[in-house]
């Protein structure tokens, strides 16, 4: 079973952790993945320690670096900053990466995607659209990136 790094902003919030995010674990589980969710796994520290927020961010990098791909959610104009920093990590280390986006707004500077050009470098410059998730119920989608690369049909975001 491949590993997923799923990159979020949800685990801030008390609502959003048993709402958006527990919903969104399930989903790719469901879909074959191992869920990588960095806020069960690495805010486990003690957080009177004054290194507490160094060692959950290399913890998250360390599972980055580990995972066999990334999945991060790109809601809000701009994006959440700990999930751009995630997402470019794993452009930069050539890792599959999947965007999920729920959020209306439009938030880019081309036509040509839905949100700033950099975000989609980890992407196929033709056929990224199927790399892209707009709801849960596309993660079952068995003709989109995810599915296709979680049956080993395809092995790189690029």
């Amino acid at each position: 079973m491949k590993t997923l790094y799923l990159a979020n902003p949800y685990g801030f919030s008390t609502q959003l952790r048993h709402g958006p995010l527990a919903a969104l674990v399930k989903a790719l589980g469901l879909a074959g993945a191992e869920v990588w969710e960095p806020f069960a796994r690495n805010n486990g520290v003690d957080k009177t320690s004054s290194d507490w927020a160094y060692r959950i961010g290399q913890a998250d990098l360390e599972d980055v670096r580990a995972a066999d791909g990334l999945f991060a959610v790109v809601n809000g104009c701009p994006p959440d900053e700990g999930v751009m920093v995630e997402l470019g990590l794993a452009i930069a280390w050539g890792k599959p990466t999947f965007l999920f986006r729920d959020d209306y707004r439009h938030c880019a500077d081309s036509e040509a995607y839905p949100l700033n050009l950099m975000l989609f470098t980890g992407l196929p410059a033709q056929g990224w659209e199927a790399y892209w998730y707009a709801s849960l119920e596309e993660i079952a989608d068995p003709d989109k990136a995810l599915s296709r690369w979680l049956r080993s049909e395809t092995h790189a975001g690029v």
